[in-house]
């Protein structure tokens, strides 16, 4: 019974991550941080990888 409560809230919270990391993908911010960071010479890190990346190096700079 508590698997039936739990499910859909995984399920939303995958749902608003999804949402979240493509407006972040098409941000301009996200993109100009794309071209000083990633070489597009060496293989491509996953979308998923690069946004966590980006997100971690955004908060870190907000919280120095």
């Amino acid at each position: 019974m508590a698997n039936s409560t739990i499910s859909p809230v995984l399920e939303n919270e995958r749902e608003v991550w999804e949402s979240l990391k493509g407006a972040i993908a098409l941000s301009s911010g996200f993109k100009r941080w794309q071209q000083e960071h990633i070489d597009p010479q060496l293989q491509p890190e996953s979308m998923e990888y690069q946004v966590r990346l980006y997100l971690r190096e955004t908060l870190a700079t907000l919280a120095y």
